[in-house]
């Protein structure tokens, strides 16, 4: 059976969604972007289902599910409404996508910006996602069934499992264009080791899926028509457990390994706000819209 809200947002979840219980914050309050937002309804870059116990969040923001303000609050928003959706016991995060999971940042997010404008726009896609799913009390599965790139990992990277196609890759294209993965520099070297993270992460060269699964970024690299039956087999057997050791051992598992995550994070958002002010990146992000090298003489 699949749950979906109705066109006018009168399901029976419409109340417990507009709760002012429920609000929260994206952001500096006085940012027309990013200030208070409530759960919503409907949705313009996702679609939001319920299979028995599992909610499944599939971006669709066709080509490469580039990530806008609009995606990131979306992904934010029902990961929340997950967490308050007492029928829901775990929940996975894929895309409709042929051509990628997530391309990444959306360009005209970052081109032409200032490290403020960067940063409003941070808050959502790293603090308010790595808050949600710090909170989301039931596990979270990434079924990518295309390439990932740039911020379209740290989607997927924030979720406790992830099914990957055996054939596609993974990479950290940003050093390219004169930016940098600053997310990836928390959490990567962590889970395959100093080296061969500095390496991704400096190069922009991409891993394959198969190697990925081999140093442990992964659960899992199925055939890709088998990706989301994994990650849905995955989820139903999460959602078998009790719903309430399971929220208490995922909150006592988050504490457990968050090794000052979030001030991490927030150190390396300073960085890259930095970076985005000078003018090699602002090159790079011109030169990558206009299809040249770039010129860092």
């Amino acid at each position: 059976m699949v749950r979906r809200p109705s066109v006018d947002g009168r399901d029976r979840y419409s109340m417990l969604l507009a709760s002012p219980k429920l609000l929260y914050i994206f952001g500096a309050k006085n940012n027309k972007n990013s200030g208070v937002c409530r759960l919503m309804s409907n949705y313009k870059r996702i679609r939001y289902e319920v299979r028995g116990r599992v909610a499944e969040i599939t971006m669709i923001r066709e080509p490469v599910n580039a990530i806008d303000m609009l995606l990131a609050q979306e992904v934010v928003d029902a990961y929340t409404r997950v967490r308050h959706d007492r029928d829901v016991r775990a929940v996975i995060l894929t895309s409709d996508c042929k051509a990628a999971f997530s391309a990444g940042m959306d360009l005209k997010m970052i081109r032409g910006k200032s490290g403020v404008d960067l940063r409003n726009f941070l808050e959502v896609l790293y603090f308010g996602m790595h808050d949600a799913q710090y909170r989301l009390a039931k596990p979270s599965i990434a079924a990518i069934t295309a390439p990932a790139r740039a911020a379209g990992v740290t989607l997927a990277v924030s979720c406790d499992m992830i099914v990957a196609a055996d054939d596609i890759d993974l990479s950290y294209p940003e050093i390219d264009v004169g930016v940098i993965p600053a997310m990836h520099y928390v959490h990567l070297p962590r889970q395959i080791g100093r080296h061969k993270a500095f390496e991704l992460l400096f190069s922009g060269k991409p891993i394959a899926a198969k190697e990925a699964h081999e140093r442990g970024l992964l659960n899992y690299a199925v055939p890709r028509d088998q990706v989301l039956e994994k990650a849905r087999e995955l989820a139903q057997d999460m959602a078998k457990k009790s719903p309430t050791v399971m929220r208490i051992g995922r909150d006592s598992f988050m504490r457990a390994n968050d090794n000052e995550y979030r001030r991490t994070i927030e150190y390396v958002v300073d960085t890259i706000c930095h970076i985005i002010d000078t003018e090699d990146a602002q090159e790079g992000l011109e030169a990558f819209v206009e299809k040249r090298k770039p010129d860092w003489s």
